[in-house]
């Protein structure tokens, strides 16, 4: 058809014209799948834009981000001008004159580029357009795009026809808006408002001429331009910047010779930009809302949410400070335990073989050696065993410590790690008020909140005294510490079980139950397990919140099953709220990015004890410290006991010491913490060294005094609330005082025979511990064969 126009520069005009439409349509419609995606009109008026959302406490501190790109979009007017006329002056100088595509500068930049002066011709709008929509990434591209050529040719077509679009739905001032808010300024750092916090600890608005000129050179290289990275560069750059706004006319003469002088300096410590690092409580409140995303279709890695937890943050502070101050001390003690000794043993004391090397197998270091070096072991252990130089965890400290460690050195150096778990919470209300998953969680993911679950020693017996209670019993009803023998039906034959005490003597004395439990007497325990049944025990840790498994067996209330920090707060709660269940509440709501509120979340409630019966054993777990002998009168040394302030609690150790805990409750509090190695047959040797009065309980002494010695909490010492029903049961019974000294019942209970080292057990699925960053990862630990098959011969110690 085009033969038909005899001025030939009319028809060739009129083909190129005809070839530039077919051309736009077969892009836009990525014909045949030759040219790609190319963003629709729905794209351009809804531009997608990854948003971090960021997690308050229920006071509204900052304590951390989720992003997939950390950005944090700003309004235009908050954008200051230094920011925008050095983009202007150093990317595009003919912003404010052209529709999207810059010609001229596309024609001056071809010019320079072959006269060996390689410079770019893209305009800011054309950029904003390859970081919205990715129109370089290979999931943009199409067959076509593959060819060298025509691939950038297709490429930079589609930002321009982008770039076209741009332009005409939004102002120059909201595509420079876009532009700003979209940019990496590396380090994770998108858009100028998380730069400016990532670089100089400030708000965007309150960058000055020197510091904005640094973040827009960094535009043109994020790493060779970095003033982290490449101070000397970026300096450079910086007055590269600066010299452009002086020959634009953004910069009078005077002013430019001052700024080139400028040094520059970084802020780099803003608690706000730390904020956004990973944590046990970012990664917790992550898992807890997995659900909510997927059930109401938000990704709170994109859409960036506003959540508030339940935690206040001086309490979290509180908590943190109390775990790392005693962490010190007891890893220090565990170290000279094992001085000159390897401290992995059996049951027997003996030390386990090949325990390390066992270890090595489960690391990926160890696979990336076995898969080079498939025929030459030698080359393997060379490796294992050569020292570097490796990054660990200080445990004094807290800090990164660089030390000369083989692989099998840092296997034996994280090994030996006590670690700690402790959760507070309000009781009443549910809200989980401090969380503290580990002692540092860099190089500890594992939760030892939630996640781990260990075994509960004595912190379990005050659900056997719950069953008796339930079961008409009072606590000033008698019981005689007197030896046990309990005969266990196997079916083809009959096992006999004799428990014995912490410290292995029987008193023969008669003792009510308030005073038995503040003592933790074995064998008093094992005689109300046997009178109202195992089962009833199980019934009555269920419906207080023990969601574990538990085996309904003769041992099952001296603590064998495996539990987690959160299901034993959850379940002393249940005592102190009257005998009614809240379900623990951690996050309280969430807003959108612009400050909706799109969910809020409540405790769920249900009365599952007697009210006297709860009440009652809120009565009973303060004979921890009431009761002559009560295993939690270590609290005394701290200053706890003012205006008669009353405190119960439970301690507890495990088998061997391998687990100390120690629950504590005022009358605004429930508090559980756990101390342990997460390789179980690495523990303490003695009750003196290892139990949970001595490992659990001074975290709890000590973060209990802090939140009392901080008046703006609000937390204050007193009485523990009245009951809410009529008392009918006895429970104001006097023990007795003996002339002679009663047995010491240290918190812990041995009930085979003594044993001073410890043992290992089948591994426990799904722990984690690190062995050395950047190598190796997410070697098992252990658990107890107590808590299996054979819990009739497991004891707990007190």
């Amino acid at each position: 058809m085009f033969k038909r126009i005899k001025n030939r520069i009319l028809r060739y005009l009129l083909i190129a014209i005809y070839f530039i439409i077919i051309l736009v349509c077969a892009i836009q419609l990525n014909f045949l799948w030759l040219f790609g995606y190319s963003p629709t009109k729905k794209d351009i008026v809804m531009p997608s834009v990854n948003i971090s959302t960021e997690l308050y406490t229920a006071d509204s501190v900052l304590i951390g981000r989720y992003f997939d790109e950390d950005r944090n979009p700003i309004p235009f007017d908050s954008i200051p001008k230094s920011v925008t006329n050095a983009l202007i002056a150093t990317e595009d100088v003919r912003f404010y004159s052209h529709n999207g595509v810059d010609f001229f500068g596309l024609g001056s930049g071809i010019i320079s580029t072959l006269k060996g002066d390689k410079r770019g011709a893209s305009t800011i709008t054309q950029q904003l357009a390859k970081n919205l929509y990715r129109t370089r990434y290979n999931k943009a591209g199409g067959l076509l795009t593959r060819l060298p050529v025509a691939g950038l040719v297709i490429t930079k077509f589609k930002e321009w026809m982008t770039a076209y679009k741009l332009e005409q739905r939004y102002s120059k001032n909201q595509i420079l808006e876009m532009y700003l808010n979209t940019v990496s300024f590396s380090n994770n750092a998108y858009g100028i408002e998380t730069a400016a916090k990532r670089y100089f600890s400030k708000g965007a608005n309150q960058l000055n001429q020197t510091e904005a000129a640094v973040l827009i050179g960094m535009l043109k290289g994020t790493t060779l331009y970095n003033p982290i990275r490449n101070p000397e560069n970026a300096f450079v750059r910086k007055n590269t910047v600066l010299s452009q706004m002086y020959k634009g006319g953004f910069l009078k003469k005077e002013e430019y010779d001052n700024l080139v002088k400028e040094k520059i300096v970084l802020n780099t410590n803003s608690q706000d930009l730390n904020a956004g690092g990973d944590s046990y409580l970012r990664a917790a409140v992550a898992k807890w809302l997995e659900k909510w995303s997927e059930d109401n279709n938000y990704d709170i890695y994109t859409d960036g949410l506003k959540i508030y937890t339940t935690i206040n943050s001086k309490l979290q502070k509180h908590a943190e400070e109390a775990v790392a101050k005693q962490m010190i001390e007891l890893q220090q003690r565990l170290n000279n335990t094992w001085e000159g000794q390897e401290p992995w043993r059996d049951l027997s004391g003996k030390v386990i073989p090949n325990f390390l090397d066992n270890l090595v197998k489960k690391t990926p270091y160890y696979a990336f050696l076995s898969k080079k070096y498939a025929n030459t072991p030698d080359s393997i252990n060379y490796f294992l065993n050569k020292k570097k130089k490796i990054e660990v965890y200080n445990w004094k400290d807290g800090s990164k410590i660089e030390k000369d460690m083989s692989t099998m050195d840092s296997l034996k150096y994280y090994a030996m790690m006590l670690n700690a778990g402790m959760m507070s919470m309000d009781p009443y209300s549910g809200e989980i008020k401090a969380w503290v998953g580990g002692i540092n969680h860099q190089y500890f993911k594992y939760d030892h909140v939630m996640q781990a679950k260990r075994q509960a020693g004595s912190t379990f017996k005050p659900f056997v005294y719950l069953a008796a209670l339930e079961s008409g019993m009072s606590p000033c009803d008698k019981i005689t510490d007197k030896p046990v023998t309990i005969k266990i039906d196997k079916g083809d034959s009959v096992e006999i079980w004799e428990p014995k005490n912490a410290d292995w003597n029987f008193s023969y004395r008669e003792m009510s139950l308030r005073h038995a439990m503040a003592r933790s007497i074995n064998s008093v325990t094992v005689q109300l397990t046997d009178m109202v049944t195992p089962a009833k025990v199980v019934d009555a840790a269920h419906r207080c919140g023990i969601t574990s498994k538990l085996n309904p067996v003769a041992s099952v209330g001296l603590g064998p099953n495996d539990v987690s920090v959160f299901e034993m707060v959850n379940g002393y709660s249940t005592m102190m709220n009257h005998g009614e269940r809240v379900t623990p509440l951690l996050v309280s709501k969430i807003e959108d990015h612009d400050g909706n509120v799109i969910a809020t979340f409540q405790a769920e409630r249900k009365q599952v004890v007697d009210k006297q019966d709860a009440w009652l054993m809120t009565y009973m777990l303060r004979g921890g410290m009431e009761e002559p002998g009560g295993t939690s009168q270590g609290l005394w040394e701290w200053d706890l006991f003012d205006k008669e302030n009353e405190i119960g609690g439970k301690t507890g150790t495990s088998s061997e010491y391998v687990d100390g805990w120690y629950m504590g409750v005022t009358k605004d509090l429930v508090t559980g913490v756990w101390v342990g190695c997460d390789e179980r047959s690495i523990h303490f040797k003695n009750s003196h060294s290892g139990e949970g009065s001595r490992t659990a309980l001074p975290i709890f002494g000590v973060y209990m005094e802090s939140v009392y010695k901080d008046k703006q909490l609000g937390y204050t010492q007193g009485k523990f609330p009245s009951p809410t029903v009529e008392i009918t049961k006895s429970y104001k019974c006097e023990t007795p005082r003996y002339s002679d000294p009663e047995p010491d019942q240290s918190d812990s209970t041995q009930v085979e025979e003594p044993a001073d080292e410890g043992f290992i057990g089948p591994e426990e699925e799904g722990a984690e511990h690190p062995v050395e960053r950047n190598h190796t990862e997410g070697a098992d630990s252990g658990t107890s064969s107590e808590g299996s098959s054979s819990l009739e011969e497991v004891g707990s110690q007190n």
